[in-house]
């Protein structure tokens, strides 16, 4: 949201700049006349920032989930799971990590096995990746995952650690966290999102293996068991608008997603970034949960303070915070946290338009959305934002978007409708005017997608045509 910039806004925009360096220098040279009229639209832009359509994007989720799957790839110490969730779990421990946890200052033993997937050559080369993961992480237990990337020029990035993560945040667990500062002047870690550093003058990523390593306590039975490991792999162009896309399959259609208002938590737990707005993610992460029928249970809100409406939002936000990010917008680990819960899966992915969201939609799946925009910019909301999460719930029949919109002053107010065109512009598009008259990022297409561990054939074959299998 918008005030004071949210952390992953920050972030967002940085790494806007770093994958376009050459042009965003172009675009912020540009005289502040040029661009301070621009508040919704790209009319002042240069030719060469014009719309570029949605669908000429190259977008790769590769994800690892079945049993062909996790008998190939590189086990050192693990084992497939078999059965109805397939996944990999601990057989043996194979090395050992002191690790001294810098958001305790508590140094442990940990015993380790890995599993190493097998290479993924991207179909085009690509600029930024993210990764995500579903797993079970009993107390005492963690998962890390790392990026073995490729680059075009044939030389290899450095192992990237993706992700810290433990279900938990007890005595006898890490606390989750991304890692700062990875970086070999071609590429850089970006909290939760591999990015290249100047897409007009380095190599691009060309392809990957993600190596995922479980740790327990020595001595430990217990085993962390991962269901689903995989990669967003993209080369979004620069763009500041994108031509809106026509109407499609999913309008007339609003799925009965639950409403929850982030604002209503302002200054709830500083410990977990004093909710309000910056809460967005954990928010509609809760809605699309309790729409599939999950959620946690009283038992563990018990910690919320009663005089708390809605402690779902509480319980989300204390359970996606990332202590090095000192947020809980990390995007994979609210997909990760999602996934926590029975049957269930969740994935960061990008999408071409709104065309690929309205067959989700038809499927019965929302939508979690990233987007950055000027108020003038989105008709109906009243705010602008650097970076904010929704859920998209439906269509109107005249193709507009209805959004479960957190940043609402109650749970009554949250249903919003927004201008299609409108809509698509903020989502899509890599930079933006901000309210300074400078040039800032935006998420092209991020999203979140939350579904059941055996989804229906309807909502395989939505998955599957924005390539989630």
């Amino acid at each position: 949201m918008t005030r004071n910039a949210p952390r992953r806004a920050v972030l967002t925009a940085a790494l806007a700049a770093a994958a376009a360096t050459a042009t965003a220098q172009s675009a912020s040279a540009a005289p502040a006349s040029a661009t301070r009229g621009a508040a919704s639209g790209a009319a002042a832009q240069p030719a060469a920032q014009q719309a570029a359509a949605p669908d000429d994007a190259p977008i790769d989720y590769r994800g690892w989930t079945s049993n062909p799957d996790w008998l190939s790839g590189e086990h050192r110490g693990t084992a497939p799971v078999t059965g109805k969730r397939p996944g990999v779990r601990i057989a043996r421990a194979t090395g050992t990590l002191d690790y001294t946890d810098p958001h305790t200052g508590t140094t442990a033993t940990w015993e380790s096995a890995s599993w190493t997937s097998p290479l993924h050559r991207i179909p085009g080369p690509a600029s930024e990746l993210i990764s995500s993961w579903n797993a079970d992480t009993p107390a005492g237990t963690w998962i890390q995952v790392e990026l073995l990337g490729t680059y075009t020029d044939g030389t290899a990035t450095p192992a990237y650690i993706m992700g810290r993560w433990t279900a938990g945040d007890g005595p006898d667990d890490i606390r989750r966290t991304s890692v700062d500062d990875q970086t070999d002047n071609k590429s850089s870690i970006w909290t939760d999102t591999f990015s290249i550093d100047d897409t007009t003058a380095g190599p691009l990523l060309a392809s990957y293996r993600l190596r995922l390593t479980l740790f327990r306590k020595p001595g430990s039975t217990l085993t962390p068991t991962v269901w689903r490991l995989g990669a967003m792999a993209s080369n979004i162009p620069d763009r500041f608008t994108v031509p809106a896309s026509v109407p499609g399959v999913g309008t007339g259609i609003e799925l009965p997603v639950p409403r929850y208002s982030q604002n209503i938590h302002k200054g709830q737990y500083p410990e977990y970034d004093n909710g309000g707005e910056a809460w967005c993610s954990p928010t509609s992460s809760t809605m699309v949960i309790e729409y599939w029928g999950r959620g946690p249970t009283a038992e563990q809100m018990a910690w919320v303070d009663p005089s708390y409406a809605d402690p779902q939002v509480d319980q989300g936000a204390r359970y996606t915070y990332d202590y090095q990010y000192e947020g809980c917008g990390n995007w994979p680990f609210n997909a990760a946290y999602a996934a926590t819960y029975t049957d269930m899966q969740g994935v960061i992915t990008r999408l071409h338009s709104l065309n690929d969201l309205e067959r989700l939609i038809k499927a019965g799946i929302p939508v979690i959305t990233s987007q950055s925009f000027l108020a003038s910019e989105l008709d109906g909301a009243g705010y602008g934002t650097s970076g904010h999460l929704m859920c998209i719930a439906g269509f109107t029949p005249e193709g507009d978007v209805v959004a479960n919109d957190p940043a609402s002053s109650s749970d009554d107010a949250v249903r919003n409708i927004y201008k299609r065109a409108q809509f698509e512009t903020i989502w899509l598009r890599t930079k933006r005017i901000n309210a300074s008259g400078g040039v800032s990022g935006g998420t092209g297409g991020v999203c979140y997608l939350y579904f059941p561990a055996k989804p229906s054939p309807a909502q395989k074959r939505a998955l599957a045509s924005v390539g989630v299998v």
